[in-house]
């Protein structure tokens, strides 16, 4: 009885916490056991989820776009979160300056740069490898996989949650809370919420901890090439020592003196990688290709969105783009929950279209600038990319494209501080989120017990760690399609309950009668350019007819 009353008094939902924790303790030694040997095996399982699943990952993705698209256009994209005249709580330059800082994380500096190599030499179609043509598609490809589709499915838990909080007034806590079809305390409703809460929680704990262990032996590579130390095992372990000081750190403090200091400090330095890289580099290649590829998204939009390539293999584009849709699912309720909460005062279609420039441009252009150096550096015979990634691995392509830049050493130093900093953010703020979506209710104000916070840290340390032994880009790729496939699953359940709320939200009439009166009072009042010209109306232009007759 003492047991469960200390276990209890940290707060832990045990029917989340427990299983999912014993799952990845378990994933990771069966990692490690087997290491590079289950290679093969990881490509097999992410050949037959392309070749058999792949439509379910597209229809997910262009169901969820069309809906959103329809908000975007429809009354419905007037429905504040918050009340009617409520103004938004960061201005328009602070909220995108968040939103576009979420968009950017290690991953896409180092996967910017690589992307494109994968496509110039194995193209789509009939497309001759290294050909005009594939240089243009591979530019524009990355941007697809990084542009408005991947966005839009952030819209989902975004709206939903933000809805929920702000105009329902309801604590989230997880994002089983902000799905109102699964309101009630019937049997089946508790035990799917449960069921819920261990997906988001599986899918984000799969796609974070694949993540860190892809870039740890990219950073390695990096500081080798910075420092002239051997890129070895001992060195990893070394950077895992120094991520999980700084992971218990951030985490242990939580969001505030932690975590938002970290947050503030990122993404300044990767804005100027990247404009050091279009000033310095070839600026001009670097437009022209940009202005292209998007002329070519534009017109191979919708082909790219129904490509399941029925008749024959999937190609390597297709392989990347169902890799990237489970990726960009396993990370749906985090991005979700932060965008909700930084979002209070605005309208639904400007929550929408902010993400969709903000971030979705924000991504692209990563990949206009450091992909297109890349296919530059490999057009103009300058260093051989592709020979480099086939044979050394693509954090040799990182290195050896870093290397090309003026004042190389100074490049490196900035770009490892870059990845560092995103690296230790992004697991930090993930830790604490899933802290939180493994707590039993929490009181306002009170953040998820300590013990919680520091476990979800060793075990994002552990199964990434075990990712890097087994080695190799496909186990990285494995794993995030893999952890984004049940999330389809909740992804619908988020659009059925915000196609409901918005059905029964009164707010749209409400608006209607809001902007009237604001009309009307608008009318009885001066009309500026009148009164500077000294004719002032005070009252409206009927009663003035009736007074002059």
């Amino acid at each position: 009885m003492r047991r469960i009353t200390i276990f209890k008094s940290k707060n832990i939902d045990k029917l989340v916490f427990i299983p999912t924790v014993i799952l990845f303790f378990a994933v990771s030694i069966f990692l490690m056991i087997g290491g590079s040997s289950l290679q093969g095996f990881l490509q097999t399982v992410l050949n037959w989820v392309t070749g058999n699943m792949g439509w379910g990952y597209m229809w997910i993705y262009i169901i969820n776009f069309i809906f959103f698209a329809y908000l975007i256009f429809s009354k419905y994209g007037n429905i504040r979160l918050g009340e009617i005249d409520e103004k938004p709580a960061y201005s328009n330059f602070q909220w995108g300056s968040m939103v576009f800082a979420t968009a950017i994380d290690a991953s896409i500096l180092m996967l910017s740069m690589v992307d494109p190599l994968r496509y110039v030499q194995s193209p789509e179609g009939s497309v001759k490898p290294f050909s005009e043509t594939a240089y243009n598609l591979a530019h524009m490809y990355g941007q697809y996989d990084w542009g408005p589709m991947a966005w839009l499915m952030f819209g989902a838990p975004t709206v939903a949650i933000g809805y929920m909080m702000y105009n329902k007034k309801r604590r989230i806590q997880s994002l089983s809370d902000a799905i109102t079809i699964l309101d009630g305390d019937s049997l089946w409703k508790n035990i799917t919420k449960k069921v819920v809460n261990i997906l988001v929680v599986f899918g984000i704990m799969g796609g974070v901890g694949a993540s860190v262990g892809m870039e740890i032996p990219i950073i390695s590579n990096v500081l080798s090439s910075l420092t002239g130390l051997p890129d070895n095992l001992a060195m990893k372990i070394g950077l895992f020592l120094v991520l999980f000081v700084i992971f218990s750190v951030a985490v242990f403090k939580g969001l505030n003196g932690g975590i938002d200091k970290l947050s503030n400090a990122h993404i300044w330095t990767a804005i100027t990688f990247l404009a050091i890289v279009l000033i310095l580099g070839p600026t001009v290649y670097i437009l022209n290709s940009e202005t292209n590829s998007v002329g070519v998204l534009i017109q191979k939009f919708i082909p790219m969105s129904l490509n399941t390539v029925p008749n024959g293999h999937p190609s390597i584009e297709q392989q990347e783009t169902i890799f990237y849709w489970g990726w960009w699912l396993s990370y749906m309720p985090f991005m979700g929950l932060f965008i909700a909460k930084i979002s209070r005062g605005r309208t639904i279609r400007q929550v929408l279209v902010g993400m969709l420039t903000y971030g979705a441009l924000g991504c692209m252009s990563f990949y206009a600038v450091l992909g297109g150096y890349s296919l530059w550096l490999q057009k103009n015979g300058v260093i051989d990319l592709v020979h480099i990634l086939n044979t050394q691995g693509q954090a040799a392509v990182i290195s050896a494209v870093v290397g090309t830049l003026p004042m190389k050493y100074l490049m490196f130093a900035i770009y490892f501080l870059s990845c560092f900093v995103f690296l230790a953010t992004t697991i930090s703020s993930s830790a604490f989120v899933l802290s939180s979506f493994t707590s039993i209710p929490l009181k306002p104000g009170q953040e998820p017990s300590q013990f919680n916070r520091m476990t979800w840290v060793v075990v994002f340390i552990i199964f990434s760690f075990s990712l890097v032994l087994v080695g190799g880009f496909e186990t990285v790729q494995t794993f995030c399609t893999l952890a984004g496939f049940p999330l389809m699953f909740v992804c619908i359940l988020i659009i059925i309950s915000v196609f409901k709320m918005i059905r029964e939200d009164k707010s749209i009439i409400s608006t209607k009668s809001y902007i009237n009166r604001r009309r009307r009072k608008k009318k009885a009042t001066a009309e500026r350019k009148s009164a500077i010209k000294g004719k002032l109306i005070l009252w409206p232009k009927n009663t003035i007819n009736k007074k002059n007759k």
